[in-house]
């Protein structure tokens, strides 16, 4: 250990690239291990928030024209037989789900109790989906700047047994552990900031489509 760091800090001193990926190729283990894990986090946050963000632009417009549709039908069971097998649509699935429950139990005593709470279990079955990977965002956004400051922490101590090692306190042997410290922490914010963003709008997003899909269940439920 001591002589990784001792070859580290003559290294340093004459090395003061302080390009991103010569910050990288620098870090001992544990702070390139920190630096994978928050770039590979940030990544997939972002790939889970343009997933999502075009997730709520197609069942909103899709919602929109089935409940319009809907509306102007003659009848709710001659549209439920007129529905294709594979429906995407979140308040679509759900129609399709209780009517057919409707359809099989005309008869049945507190019929109206049964729909509504068929609708609500539809519900939440459909905001389940909707609201996957929502705790991955959550955790990046809390998670992140630890990680980052962790490996800031570690940068920064290797810096100073650098420093001890070589008895020498010049920028050249410490400034450039304490940028790959500090890049480390960037690293976390940069992950943190767009997911607990991203966390707080589509967490209101869901909350408005999940109250339209109760508007919706409670009209269907008043003319059954």
């Amino acid at each position: 250990m001591e002589a990784d760091i001792t070859s580290q800090a003559v290294g340093l001193a004459t090395n003061t690239d302080f390009s991103i990926i010569q910050l990288f190729l620098r870090a001992d283990i544990i702070v390139k291990s920190v630096i994978i894990i928050l770039i590979a986090s940030s990544i997939y946050s972002w790939a889970v928030i343009f997933e999502k963000f075009r997730l709520f632009k197609k069942i909103n417009k899709s919602s929109e024209e089935f409940e319009e549709k809907f509306w102007k039908s003659k009848s709710a069971e001659t549209f439920y037989n007129n529905l294709p097998a594979n429906l995407e649509d979140p308040m679509a699935k759900i129609f399709k789900n209780s009517m057919s429950v409707l359809l099989k139990s005309k008869r049945s005593p507190n019929l109206n109790e049964k729909m509504s709470r068929m609708l609500e279990i539809n519900i939440e079955q459909q905001m389940v989906d909707i609201e996957k990977r929502y705790t991955f965002l959550a955790t990046v956004g809390s998670t992140a700047p630890f990680i980052g400051l962790f490996g800031t922490v570690w940068g920064i101590m290797n810096s100073f047994q650098s420093i001890a090692i070589s008895r020498n306190t010049s920028l050249a042997i410490v400034a450039p552990g304490i940028a790959e410290a500090l890049f480390a922490t960037a690293l976390g914010l940069l992950a943190a900031i767009p997911a607990v963003v991203a966390f707080n709008k589509f967490t209101s997003d869901s909350k408005k489509y999940s109250q339209k899909l109760e508007n919706f269940s409670k009209r269907l439920l008043s003319i059954i």
